[in-house]
């Protein structure tokens, strides 16, 4: 583990310490790697990789770190302030002037490009009364405060104090914006409020590595829709991460999607990163021997991707390998590239990581989405939730302009935003369940969430990193949050 992390970061106490199990020993079957072995097109090493978590614990997670204000509040200073965190796309801001408006909690940065090749991220406030300097997105050659005029370079630096004969008190020299890190990577501006923090580079662990052929800095933002979640930003996120819920939330897709023989994978040592392969284009293991016909029209008649011609499934051929042949076709078309040699799973499957704290990117070609999770201001009840799909430049590395944020009113649905297609079904299936969760948490006599050894352990290795950041050696049902 690398020497940059804080002590409890690479602590656990003895009492949470757990026989060592082999988790996939009753895992339902074909497993991920005994599909990825048959496929015609075969999957790339990081792909035929396996790493289930080892030695977790299997105490429950104290239901207060949900809607406990206090530990909202812990949270903005051991996390929100410290970590990493995705601000925007690199295309948002292409030329110089060009700024977002990163918001998280009570903090705000403005992330500018203030150079052909530099990005800065200044914090959202006039260093006269408070005054936050932008309040969205745009274009400017200078940050000006709208209620007085103090005005400031782009390099950061003081330009305009108006009636400065009243204020020589102020030296223009010492008062330049102050400045929160910058990092990018994957064509994704990152952020980090901690000028003391570990470098990106190290930060995101094995992410680049496992992403090297995904080439998502040769992506553009094509569609970005945002919902306020009743729940907090961790119970959303947690809704996402895990297939063991399939079955019951989203049963309409269980003819082509394996749900409860998905791969989870927690490698040694790496507390930011995690990893699941959900394989598509086969049924899942509690639908095991229907006809390949039935995965095929299923799978069309919910992705949208794979319309156009009948895909026939001839004897001796599987529905998998005539689907993945459709998806390398459309993606050819798409990226304007050859792409026949493309492997079947990145054709195809759910290739989800997660990037702590807040990050979901998907990696292959077939789903090109990310999600983010926020607070909802200083609301630990409710959150942001983000969908946005990366699509595919062109070869001369042309694209459209980045889609801007929808952002969907209290009474809308995902459904109400046509450009996620059938992601949408999903999406407002899961936050019918996020509300009642949050409501039942309040109202339970439990004083802890169970998960699963083996299909939740994602959720455990984010908690367990969660905890360590928090300054937490154990966990607990007993005081956490209090």
């Amino acid at each position: 583990m690398a020497d940059w992390y804080p002590a409890d970061l690479t602590h656990m106490e003895p009492s949470m310490e757990v026989t060592p199990v082999d988790l996939t020993s009753q895992r339902p079957g074909p497993s991920v790697q005994d599909v990825l072995a048959t496929d015609v097109n075969p999957a790339p090493a990081v792909m035929r990789s396996e790493s289930p978590a080892a030695n977790q614990a299997d105490t429950d997670l104290a239901i207060e770190r949900y809607f406990s204000k206090d530990w909202h509040n812990r949270e903005v200073v051991n996390v929100w302030r410290k970590c990493w965190q995705m601000a925007c796309r690199v295309e948002e801001i292409p030329n110089v002037g060009d700024h977002v408006v990163y918001d998280i909690v009570h903090d705000s940065l403005i992330v500018v490009r203030t150079g052909p090749d530099e990005i800065r991220a200044y914090i959202n406030s006039c260093l006269h009364r408070g005054t936050m300097l932008r309040t969205s997105g745009g274009c400017v050659q200078r940050l000006r405060c709208p209620f007085h005029g103090w005005t400031w370079k782009l390099d950061g630096t003081l330009l305009h104090i108006p009636q400065q004969w009243d204020l020589p008190h102020v030296d223009p020299a010492t008062t330049s914006l102050p400045e929160a890190k910058v990092g990018t990577w994957g064509g994704y501006v990152f952020v980090n409020f901690d000028l003391e923090c570990e470098p990106l580079a190290s930060y995101l662990e094995n992410l680049p590595e496992h992403f090297a052929s995904f080439d998502l800095e040769n992506r553009y933002k094509a569609a970005h829709v945002a919902k306020i979640m009743p729940c907090n930003w961790k119970l959303a996120m947690e809704a996402f991460v895990e297939a063991y819920h399939v079955a019951v939330a989203h049963p309409q897709v269980l003819a082509y999607y394996g749900d409860s023989n998905t791969q989870y994978d927690v490698w040694p040592g790496v507390r930011h990163v995690s990893r699941m392969i959900s394989v598509q284009g086969v049924p899942s293991p509690s639908m095991r021997g229907i006809p390949a016909e039935r995965t095929v029209e299923e799978m069309r008649r919910d992705v949208p991707f794979f319309a156009g011609e009948p895909i026939e499934v001839a004897e001796g051929e599987t529905a998998r390998a005539k689907l993945a042949l459709r998806a390398r076709q459309k993606i050819s078309r798409s990226t304007q590239l050859d792409m026949s040699s493309l492997s079947d799973t990145e054709s195809l499957d759910l290739i989800e990581y997660m990037l702590f704290p807040n990050m979901v990117p998907w990696g292959g070609q077939a789903l090109p989405i990310t999600y983010r999770f926020r607070p909802n201001g200083d609301d630990p009840e409710s959150s942001i939730m983000e969908i946005m799909f990366l699509f595919s430049k062109s070869p001369d590395g042309s694209h459209p302009a980045p889609a801007t944020m929808t952002m969907l009113g209290p009474d809308e649905r995902w459904a109400d935003a046509p450009e996620l297609g059938s992601a949408a079904m999903v999406a407002d299936q899961d936050t019918d369940n996020l509300m009642r969760i949050q409501r039942g948490l309040r109202t339970s006599r439990k004083p802890g969430v169970t998960l699963a050894r083996y299909q939740e352990s994602r959720i455990r290795h984010f908690h367990s990193t969660l905890d360590a950041y928090m300054g937490l050696g154990e966990r607990s049902t007993e005081g956490a949050g209090q």
